[in-house]
């Protein structure tokens, strides 16, 4: 099977039906898929290895995925925010590829490569003129619908595998065709390198459901589209939702009435931020959604009713849901595991392990599944009694101090919960005596004062405990993340090695 089924049967079903709203211009299903099926003929015509999307979210990244996947070639979203550098090696790495997008960088960075380059509005322009003519004839491949490059740190990023078969097994299982009313609709706004992008596209095609692209989030924009298309949906990063909560409560005023659901995921969601959003948004229902670029996507979801027991509860362990990401999805297992490969049982903390249809685990370089099939995601975290999942960053993150483990969430944690605190991050730094300590970065909420290090120092001590209080402590204006609301700690890391 073909991920490009999902269109085609969205198409079928309501060929009329607007299936895609971007930069003021409204797509119907039919118009998506008889463009795809166009884009297939020019990508096959390019003769390339490679479809890489080189820019904003926009009609061209579902047109050049479905497209490509019809033609049986890799879509590659490439990241638009790398150096220079980064990005001429991603591009040398797919060479010779259908670029599309921003051909003067690609040129410039990669002029060597062999590569077919398209702008947007050319492409779009190419694939609707071929689409009369285009016989929608699936080309064989080798089975890979996506090819997405990992964030690197320290080494080069991983090209990540993803099949026509993990794909379709993530939305098969997740979603009913046809599912979403006519007038419902997903705000789409997260980079369409990113998988989150990839599987809203999917998803929300598959049910039926408006997607209402905004090619570059800003807060306010968000709440005008919002409001505009009575958008029923919507999946942000915490830093997203943070920065939409802050503007409402600022004044900015938008009609979202409409808004049903908001899914969040791609990075840690303080406790207080959740809080704050279910207080402003009584009426939606909240979803959290973990999952990784090898797994197609969602694994695990704390869903609405989860969100509303426990932000109504009196008792700490179901209130301590709140920063949960929730039970494995049903077509997942889910293990934790020690170092040497032990299951461990509820309540200890190991890296994640997970095994599933939709689940690739693969890369351009090497598979990193195990002989049974189950992928080591390097996170790190442990399951509850009742078989909520909770995250202790990555399994690299742990902090080693004299042999003893300490994850960086239970001491950020508590330090969140301090008034003045609005973000906070705990990494390893070096120490003469432990061989590792823990170093904290904080920022101050605006309006409150700076907290003491001694009153720091305490309120782990008493929460925690002696092993957690940190012996370096900085105050920062902000945070290091990444688009996709990721924390950087390697950045914090540097700082404390710098200083």
């Amino acid at each position: 099977m073909n991920i490009f089924l999902l269109l085609q049967m969205a198409a079928d079903a309501g060929p009329d039906r607007v299936g895609l709203v971007c930069d003021g211009r409204r797509w119907t299903y039919g118009e998506l898929a008889a463009a795809a099926r166009g884009a297939a003929d020019v990508i096959t015509g390019a003769g390339c290895t490679h479809v890489a999307l080189l820019d904003e979210s926009s009609a061209a990244a579902p047109i050049a995925l479905f497209g490509a996947a019809l033609a049986g070639v890799p879509y590659v979203p490439l990241n638009y925010r790398l150096a220079d550098e980064d990005l001429g090696a991603l591009l040398a790495r797919v060479a010779p590829a259908c670029v599309i997008g921003d051909v003067a960088r690609a040129e410039r960075l990669n002029a060597d490569g062999g590569h077919k380059l398209f702008t947007r509005e050319a492409f779009l322009e190419a694939a609707e003129a071929a689409a009369e003519g285009a016989s929608g004839e699936e080309r064989e491949g080798e089975g890979i619908a996506a090819q997405i490059f990992t964030s690197g740190t320290t080494a080069a990023p991983k090209a990540a595998l993803l099949r026509h078969s993990n794909l379709l097994g993530y939305i098969l299982g997740t979603v009913d065709f046809m599912s979403a009313d006519e007038d419902d609709a997903q705000l789409v706004c997260v980079p369409p390198y990113h998988i989150a992008g990839i599987s809203a596209l999917m998803s929300s095609i598959y049910s039926m459901r408006r997607i209402v692209m905004l090619p570059a989030f800003e807060p306010d924009e968000w709440l005008r589209l919002a409001a505009d298309e009575k958008v029923s949906n919507a999946f942000v990063v915490p830093t997203m939702l943070a920065r939409i909560i802050e503007r409402m409560e600022a004044g900015v005023e938008a009609d979202l009435s409409s808004l049903q659901s908001i899914a969040y995921g791609g990075g840690r969601m303080p406790p207080e931020l959740i809080e704050r959003a279910l207080a402003l948004f009584p009426e939606t229902n909240f979803t959290n959604a973990y999952g990784l670029t090898e797994t197609s996507s969602t694994i695990a979801l704390l869903g609405p009713e989860d969100h509303r027991t426990a932000f109504a509860s009196s008792d700490p362990a179901v209130r301590a849901r709140l920063g949960s990401v929730g039970r494995p999805l049903p077509t997942i297992e889910l293990e934790i595991r020690d170092e040497d490969g032990k299951v461990l049982p509820a309540g200890e903390r190991g890296e994640i392990y997970v095994r599933g249809e939709q689940v690739s685990g693969e890369y351009r370089e090497r598979s990193a599944l195990d002989a049974e099939g189950w992928f080591p995601t390097r996170d790190a975290g442990w399951l509850d009694a009742d078989g909520y999942l909770f995250l202790a960053g990555r399994a690299d993150d742990v902090i080693v101090r004299g042999g003893e483990n300490i994850s960086p969430g239970e001491i950020e944690d508590v330090l969140d919960s301090h008034p003045a605190i609005a973000e906070s991050v705990a990494v390893g730094v070096p120490s003469v005596e432990w061989g590792e300590a823990v170093g904290i970065a904080v920022v101050i909420r605006p309006g409150h004062e700076r907290p003491s290090d001694d009153e720091l120092k305490a309120l782990i001590k008493d929460r925690l405990r002696s092993s957690r209080v940190p012996e370096r402590i900085a105050v920062v204006d902000e945070l290091p993340y990444n688009e996709m609301g990721k924390l950087l700690r390697r950045q914090v890391r540097a700082m404390f090695q710098d200083s």
